[in-house]
């Protein structure tokens, strides 16, 4: 599965595919003709009758319990409030289940040690065991699934206003509950929240929580704790990396599976308010999400995978189980997974034919007039449970015997759990749909509010509060002057932002774009001027999901003594599949045609591009370097434009020789692998001797015991990376 940024899915995975116990018949019951609350208060009565009787942690899943999910719960705690509300429990049975909640969170063990305990710094595990709720085997410390219990408890906050000791002491626990989370503990130096923490290595997850999924939720509380609060700029080093793009007809900050537009609303109504990123986008995020849920069902329309079911009525894709066996379909092998997170969007295609009916229903406020028809659909067409809808289905997977989590008797898969994950958003954004409830209960909370105001949030329903008197109660600290935390390793996709160049005749070129590491904000002048990198691929990572260009090589840039002693701006664009950066045709024999490819056009125009919007990129410092097909494509674009480039750095390519007066006065570095058997080495051998008798500023490095894949070798070798930046025009 590809590397999406919701990795909660890291313990999640590692856990889910363990054996399971098969739901007893009594599970499957008769379903009375469809409307909403019945659906909802099925979906509800997965919190209100599963939590453990001893502890009230919610099981993760359910027949399979295995362990508690802290996530789970917290969807479970703002359960509880909907169901008071809809009368399917009294306000006193909703009262002593929270009170009785809290408290056990509250007195669980907190501590820095392995096992007997539940989390550490007011973060929770992200799997508690059922019984004690303590640490579930070595899962992570997670700040994402902690984010959800804190949503869920400051729900419960604000809800529970009476003037009696319960309530009272509901409102107290959920607060000290808030205000023992070190949100900055988990802070790394980019100002951004560390995926997760393991105790047996003292070690953090350098996977980091940058935009756009799931965690806007949690970095606004970041933003808004009283006691532990991280940087205001921390939201904006999160929006660095959104990737706005068209899809399926929809121009929207991309990603793949639906959750990630959903899990933040389930909890703030992002209607009409805006951050300063949407404010120039021109949108909000709850319009954001509307087109994400428009996207996915005209691509359940179009269904380019021609899986069973598809269609107007019968979309959705996100995390969830899986059949996790192999189908045969269209004359392929298949593998579905078992839990996993599917989804799709400009840069991410996990399809297989499970559709989990979570991903509709929960995007009901966003598009109710699809949202709607399809789970009357879903409820018609499907089988349910005692709790409402399973948590997958595939039409396609037809040999259920094959699949180790089917339930039997049906004759296409039908999942055997639900998953409390998937069930609370359906509980919480009915409601939401239904009357707004928890939408207007959280904009009363004062946590909340100060961290939508800290992000830079105004408008809508913003603009009609008193932000002041809301927060006067409590004492904030702003958390400007938050020392980050060293020993959380540096996540180096997080340096990146994406985009696309189009040129004016519609031609796309993906691409992402590093900054120079904390280098002055836009609004203070400095003398600074940053060297400009091309990093130009290989064949192998050709595509248009605008992230496998970065597999090898990049990430050298990215070390932190890089990033110290020599920031800049380095451009990694993606070649479209089927065509070259340019300089060889397909037996490798190097030629230079009179008109460029279209990419390698594209990728110098881009580079002019950047040194218009970026004029603090240095123009005598503009540095080209790629491999194997980048390689061949770094000789081709210095001859092409030779009074942009200031040094080439090119691996296992080569140059046309005819040419090389073209380019004899640029410094070039070039790297080849004697035994290389897809690019002969006689390719860069030829150049440089052309070079050489030219009288060239040329060095060249030939690995005696290297084959093809030098890359590792050569960029993150420090002599080689200071010699490229020692070079000027």
């Amino acid at each position: 599965m590809k590397k999406i940024s919701l990795i909660f899915l890291l313990g999640l995975m590692a856990c889910h595919s363990a054996p399971a116990q098969m739901p007893s018949a009594t599970d499957r019951v008769d379903k009375p003709p469809f409307n909403l609350d019945e659906v909802q208060k099925r979906h509800f009565l997965f919190f209100w009758e599963l939590a453990n009787p001893v502890n009230f942690q919610v099981p993760d899943r359910y027949p399979t319990d295995n362990f508690s999910s802290i996530a789970a719960t917290g969807f479970g705690l703002s359960a509880y409030l909907v169901g008071a509300e809809r009368g399917w429990i009294t306000r006193a049975q909703a009262v002593e289940r929270v009170q009785k909640t809290l408290e056990c969170l509250k007195n669980l063990p907190q501590g820095p040690d392995a096992s007997g305990v539940a989390g550490y710094r007011g973060w929770f595990y992200h799997f508690l065991n059922t019984q004690t709720g303590l640490r579930y085997k070595t899962v992570e410390l997670s700040s994402i699934d902690t984010g959800l219990l804190m949503a869920g408890i400051l729900s419960c906050m604000t809800y529970f206003d009476q003037n009696n000791p319960t309530e009272e002491a509901i409102r107290q626990t959920s607060d000290f509950l808030f205000r023992r989370v070190e949100f900055d503990w988990f802070l790394n130096e980019q100002n951004r929240l560390s995926m997760g923490w393991f105790p047996e290595r003292d070690g953090f997850l350098s996977a980091e929580w940058h935009g756009y999924n799931e965690a806007m939720i949690l970095n606004i509380m970041a933003l808004g704790s009283p006691t532990h609060p991280v940087p205001a700029k921390n939201w904006q080093k999160w929006c660095d990396t959104y990737f706005r793009a068209e899809f399926q007809g929809q121009d929207y900050v991309n990603f793949g599976p639906l959750f990630g537009h959903q899990y933040s609303h389930c909890w703030i109504d992002f209607r009409g308010i805006q951050d300063p990123y949407m404010q120039k986008a021109g949108f909000d995020y709850f319009e954001n999400s509307r087109r994400a849920t428009l996207a996915q069902r005209q691509y359940a329309i179009k269904n380019p995978g021609k899986f069973n079911g598809y269609g107007p009525n019968i979309w959705g894709l996100t995390a969830g189980d899986g059949p996790d066996a192999e189908v045969l379909h269209e004359g392929k092998n298949i593998f579905c997974p078992g839990y996993s997170a599917r989804g799709v969007a400009i840069d991410y295609q996990e399809d297989d034919g499970t559709i989990a009916p979570t991903a509709a229903i929960s995007s009901l406020p966003f598009v109710p007039e699809f949202c709607l028809p399809t789970l009357e659909a879903m409820w018609n067409r499907w089988p349910v449970g005692k709790y409402g809808f399973f948590d997958g289905y595939n039409e396609t997977f037809t040999e259920t015997s094959r699949s180790p989590n089917a339930q039997p008797g049906f004759p296409f898969w039908v999942d055997k759990d639900y998953l409390g994950i998937d069930q609370g958003p359906i509980v919480l954004m009915m409601e939401n749909y239904r009357s707004g409830f928890l939408w207007d209960l959280m904009k009363r909370n004062p946590y909340i509010v100060q961290g939508l105001k800290r992000a830079g949030f105004t408008g809508g329903w913003l603009a009609q509060t008193d932000i002041a008197k809301r927060t006067q109660a409590l004492s904030f600290t702003e958390g400007e002057n938050v020392k980050i935390n060293p020993s959380i390793p540096i996540d180096p996709q997080g340096f990146f932002q994406r985009s696309i160049y189009k040129d004016k005749t519609g031609n796309s070129l993906p691409y992402q774009l590093m900054t120079p590491w904390q280098k002055a904000p836009s609004h203070q002048s400095t003398a600074t001027n940053y060297p400009l990198v091309i990093f130009l691929h290989g064949s192998g990572e050709r595509g248009t999901e605008n992230h496998e260009q970065m597999n090898n090589g990049v990430f050298a840039f990215c070390e932190k003594w890089m990033l110290e002693q020599h920031p800049h701006y380095l451009l990694v664009p993606q070649c479209p599949p089927d065509i070259r950066w340019g300089g060889s045709n397909k037996d490798w024999q190097t030629l230079y045609q009179a008109d460029p490819t279209v990419p390698g056009r594209m990728v110098l125009e881009l580079a002019k591009k950047m040194l218009r919007e970026h004029p603090d990129i240095d123009p005598d410092r503009v540095y080209i370097t790629g491999l194997s097909m980048g390689g061949f494509g770094t000789f081709d674009l210095l001859a092409r434009s030779p009074d942009l480039f200031a040094a080439g750095l090119p691996l296992c390519g080569g140059g046309d020789p005819v040419y090389a007066d073209k380019i004899k006065n640029i410094p070039l570095w070039v790297f080849h692998g004697s035994l290389d058997d897809v690019v002969n080495p006689r390719c860069s051998r030829q150049i440089v001797a052309a070079l050489e008798k030219l009288g060239g500023n040329v060095k060249y490095t030939e690995y005696s015991t290297m084959h093809h894949d030098i890359w590792n070798v050569t960029y993150y070798n420090p002599a080689v990376l200071e010699w490229l930046f020692a070079q000027h025009k």
